[in-house]
């Protein structure tokens, strides 16, 4: 039998780096963060998005409005993922429309959860547009669906896990790379 493996993709210092660049592209192709809002996919995408918006403040003076998404009831795999659905909750406390909206996430895979995203988006407004932020993109596309700011590209196979964890302080921020046991995930 196999032993699972775990790997550092990057620790505190490195995830601080790569978000740091990924907020200066962020103010960079949008001219500025005046005309911009985050909203962070749950869970991941939450504590990225109020870092994000912390240095934001810090480059350009801004407070940029921040919320979150919950978009359980917008998967395609409600019906048939055979378990009770668990409901976080959505906080957009501010007008999208006409917005410039960085959708951010820790994780991009197959995309599904980035179009459930942007379907419980819409039910809130009509955004000027919508922009994707994420941390790690992993690969295996289901959808035709690509993030516009990439902190780090990392090729996976399906049988690895990303493991994001941005909470406590930035030193104990890291990003892991796990290898499930055979026939996980296949």
């Amino acid at each position: 039998m196999k032993k699972t493996g775990m790997k550092t993709l990057l620790d505190g210092k490195g995830v601080e780096r790569v978000l740091s660049r990924l907020t200066h592209e962020i103010i960079e192709k949008n001219k500025g963060a005046g005309q911009i809002v985050l909203v962070g996919i749950a869970s991941g995408g939450i504590p990225l998005s109020q870092v994000i918006r912390r240095k934001i403040q810090v480059i350009e003076g801004v407070d940029v409005p921040t919320g979150f998404v919950d978009i359980t009831l917008y998967r395609d795999d409600l019906a048939r993922a055979g378990y009770q659905a668990r409901m976080k909750r959505t906080e957009i406390p501010f007008s999208i429309d006409d917005k410039k909206v960085i959708l951010v996430d820790d994780v991009l895979y197959t995309g599904r959860t980035i179009r459930a995203a942007m379907d419980a988006l819409i039910d809130f407004g009509r955004p000027r547009n919508i922009q994707l932020a994420v941390l790690i993109d992993r690969g295996h596309r289901e959808l035709p669906i690509r993030a516009d700011f990439v902190g780090r590209n990392v090729p996976t196979s399906r049988s690895e896990t990303v493991l994001v964890r941005v909470e406590g302080s930035p030193e104990e921020w890291t990003v892991l790379l796990k290898e499930d046991p055979p026939g996980k995930g296949e």
